[in-house]
């Protein structure tokens, strides 16, 4: 049976953690078998499970008792070799995976990283951006050409050209120029680089912290990303938006429309803007004028949605919106012209509620490499991080484009056999480098160059974080706690499975010895056995009481009177029927328990009576009525059993005087 984290944590909360104690002044207070118990484990392990702040000897000496119990189960289960089976084993190291991520990482980055989100949150940012894309396959050359390219373009914006003429002109993002129509798609007006409004974790890491860097109206110095280099211009920055939903009038205005008719549309945009501020009903008006045929029939309500899912001068019309039901001014984006109408408002929350929402996003963003980072920097002084120069270079001669379509083959490294780098005292040699690249092949990088050096970091990195992961007992006395927790927690519940919870069920013979000698702990009180009629109205009453009165002459059962009676309509007439003791059910308890047909009662509209066939005095429950408490306490007979063997088996010893130390 396979525990889930959820009974682990249960097991420890019952039978405690081990503690984190200094090996001083701290002596044996429980020995079992060949195993000695300190005075500080079983300390910290009351103290868990007893959260009262007074401790008295008898609470004390109970939880001692308790405690013994558990400590021989474990001691059972290593004797049996069930810390050696492979379930086991990759049951615990898939728990150990779980408990070691958190000291993975570096805390204090981590925390400063989810800081930085919530600030950034709080703010929305509009920009706009030039990309000059690096060429495939790029040289260190290469990169430069394309460095000097953008920033010559940055010397013109600072000489004063206008940011999106010249992002027109010269980025590389399609999105920046005028599309030209073609058979599947109509003219599309260019965006001169204008991006809109985003906030945090709506673009890649770098572009993210280049847009809350750069104050507003100015333009950044060139960065990098995996698109190539950008430059952008910071055209606002405001109170976050949150998440909003509005009701909207669209009347739609061709890219390519006429002057003429894009004065027409806005002719018809005001009449309606018009008759709302005559006092028309919102839907009314959305109906006659709103060429958004999938919003209209629904009063022209948008889905939720936050900054960078609309048009720029749709965020700026709602940001003037201050209170639900507030309708804009008519307003006109790329699509036409707007009436908004504020539905509703979520405000960024405050970081208590929204931290484990950013952790998450973090952990699939770029900037989680900035903890990782920090930590196999911290592990390599620690770890004292050796390279043997020129070992690394080698591998450019061998590597081969073909490693970005997965078809390099390891033999083509066979020559390379040196060492590449130290962890401590493990040496990682060039042909564990090989390998590695083996199994990871697919494009990492513009050049072969590129390809060796981003693999080689990542190689890195998981071998120093392999060494971090393989003294973590060493370094975290808590986490090796934890281990020791988990360990017996699994141990404990595996070992009980077998020996009493699983075996109850399973021992179909003990499960009937037990209750046979027990049966008597098993009764029933006074019962009735009868049934209870309930009738539509009055007629089918005396219909069905003449049948109940003639069922012992004519062998009517309840079944023949329940057909007779429902034949023309099923609900005339309902039968519950069975053995029944007090407060078992509310309406037989309104009758008098005497044997024979009782009165009519009104209950609900309806006609109700009992017929009680016989009253049943104290008798043992069968095995198949109480099974689940038999079971139950055939488990508890088990357990007590199982523990007076295992107390007859181990020497236990106490040391009372220690324990009298305990305050």
């Amino acid at each position: 049976m396979k525990l889930s984290i959820r009974n682990i944590v249960a097991i420890i909360l019952i039978f405690g953690a081990s503690p984190i104690f200094s090996q001083n002044n701290d002596p044996v207070i429980l020995s079992i078998g060949k195993d000695n118990i300190k005075k500080s484990e079983f300390i910290n392990i009351y103290k868990k499970n007893n959260q009262s702040t007074v401790i008295d000897q008898k609470s004390l000496d109970e939880y001692m008792e308790l405690f013994i119990n558990f400590k021989l189960k474990v001691m059972e289960a290593h004797e049996l070799g069930l810390d050696t089976l492979t379930s086991f084993i990759n049951e615990l190291e898939g728990y150990r995976k779980q408990l070691a991520q958190p000291y993975l990482v570096d805390k204090d980055v981590s925390e400063g990283l989810m800081q930085e989100a919530y600030s950034r949150m709080k703010m929305d940012v509009r920009a706009s951006h030039i990309l000059i894309k690096t060429k495939p396959g790029a040289t260190p050359a290469d990169t430069l050409a394309t460095w000097k390219k953008i920033m010559d373009v940055r010397k013109r914006l600072v000489a004063g050209e206008d940011f999106n003429k010249v992002a027109s002109e010269v980025s590389d993002d399609p999105s920046a120029k005028d599309q030209a129509a073609t058979e599947s798609r109509p003219f599309a007006k260019g965006n001169g680089g204008d991006l809109g409004y985003f906030t945090a974790f709506d673009m890649v890491y770098p572009f993210e912290c280049a847009a809350y860097e750069t104050p507003k109206g100015e333009i950044s110095m060139p960065f990098k990303t995996d698109y190539g280099f950008h430059m952008i211009k910071v055209t606002d920055k405001k109170e976050a938006m949150g998440k909003i939903q509005v009701a909207h009038i669209l009347v739609l205005v061709p890219t390519d429309s006429s002057n003429d008719f894009v004065n027409q549309m806005k002719l018809r945009i005001d009449s309606a803007y018009a008759k709302i501020k005559a006092g028309a009903k919102w839907e009314d008006v959305v109906n006659e004028f709103s060429d958004d045929k999938g919003s209209a029939p629904k009063g022209g309500t948008l889905p939720w949605f936050g900054v960078n899912r609309m048009v720029p001068d749709f965020i700026v019309a709602i940001s003037k919106l201050k209170e639900k039901g507030d309708i804009s001014a008519p307003f006109k984006t790329q699509y036409g012209w707007h009436i908004i109408k504020l539905i509703d408002h979520k405000p960024i929350g405050s970081f208590d509620d929204v931290k484990s929402d950013i952790k998450v996003k973090i952990t699939r963003d770029q900037r989680s490499n900035k903890s990782k980072e920090s930590l196999v920097a911290k592990i390599k002084v620690e770890a004292q991080f050796k390279e043997f120069p020129g070992a690394k270079e080698s591998f450019y001669k061998v590597i081969t484009d073909s490693i970005f379509v997965n078809r390099w083959k390891l033999e083509e490294a066979a020559t390379l056999k040196a060492n590449l780098f130290s962890i401590g005292d493990k040496v990682y040699t060039q042909p564990d480098f090989a390998n590695y690249m083996y199994k990871n092949q697919g494009k990492k990088g513009e050049s072969i160059v590129e390809q060796v050096n981003t693999s080689y970091k990542s190689f890195v990195e998981d071998a120093c974080i392999a060494w971090e992961d393989n003294h973590l007992s060493d370094k975290y006395p808590e986490f090796k706690a934890l281990m020791k927790e988990y360990r017996e927690g699994i141990l404990l519940f595996d070992l009980t499975d077998q020996k009493v919870w699983s075996k109850a069920i399973k021992d179909s013979i003990g499960l009937e010895g037990f209750y046979s000698k027990y049966k008597s702990q098993y009764m029933w009180t006074d019962r009735i056995d009868a049934s209870l009629y309930t009738c539509a109205n009055e007629d089918i009453a005396k219909k069905t009481r003449k049948l109940v009165e003639k069922a012992a002459k004519k062998n009517l059962s309840d079944k023949d009177i329940s057909d007779e009676i429902n034949k023309n309509a099923p609900k005339n007439l309902k039968i519950t029927s069975g053995k029944y003791a007090k407060a078992d059910n509310a309406t037989i308890d309104k009758f008098q328990w005497e044997e024979g047909i009782s009165e009519n009662i009104n209950q609900d509209s309806s006609i109700i009576f009992i017929n009680i066939r016989k009253i049943l005095g104290p008798e043992p429950k069968s095995l198949v009525d109480a099974k689940g408490l038999i079971t139950a306490d055939y488990q508890n007979y088990l357990e007590k059993e199982w523990i007076t063997l295992l107390r007859s088996k181990y020497a236990i010893i106490v040391n009372k005087e220690v324990l009298k130390t305990i305050k």
